[in-house]
């Protein structure tokens, strides 16, 4: 038989007082599946056109990036196509315990989003802004990401002049782009 003071030492050093804690869950889990690369359709105010999109972990995984590049047919003949960038950041904000997204776009808009709602089924993610850089005061923006499946994502860009509801402006269907080895 062991004595009972033994058993507690050999659990003891087991498991060491300075051992690091269990990791906590990862707030940015629900919105992991965005990365990666994708391409897809666009459509909208703008017109038809193409995006292409990367997502990738920074910073020991603090933060999602993805930049996205959006080329839209000409609207006449002799115009070129219109080309739009933005970056956009995803974190998480202890305090409100919200994921937040920041937007930073070519046209020099920096959009301030925080996640508004999630669906039931968790496959829908609707971000609505809590503040605009750069245009008159009263506009607002809204995101909505639908996970379509694994390999597809559909994006829908809505805005609000001030005073009105959301528009839609864009729609853009993204299919995960797969590298060959």
């Amino acid at each position: 038989m062991v004595p009972t003071t033994l058993l507690l030492f050999t659990v003891a050093l087991a498991a060491p007082a300075d051992a690091p804690p269990a990791p906590a869950a990862d707030p940015l889990v629900p919105i992991l599946f965005l990365e990666g690369r994708w391409k897809g359709q666009s459509s909208g105010e703008p017109g038809k056109g193409v995006s292409v999109r990367e997502y990738r972990l920074e910073l020991r995984g603090r933060y999602l990036v993805g930049r996205n590049r959006s080329v839209w047919d000409p609207k006449t003949r002799d115009a070129k196509p219109e080309v739009h960038q933005d970056m956009g950041v995803f974190s998480y904000d202890k305090a409100a315990k919200k994921i937040v997204l920041r937007q930073f776009h070519v046209e020099g808009f920096v959009n301030e989003y925080v996640l508004d709602g999630t669906s039931p089924d968790g496959k829908t993610f609707t971000f609505v802004t809590v503040r605009i850089e750069n245009i008159g005061a009263g506009w607002r923006a809204r995101e909505v990401y639908e996970r379509v499946s694994q390999d597809e994502v559909i994006e829908t860009f809505s805005q609000a002049a001030p005073g009105k509801g959301f528009e839609t402006y864009s729609v853009t269907r993204l299919t995960r782009v797969h590298q060959q080895n």
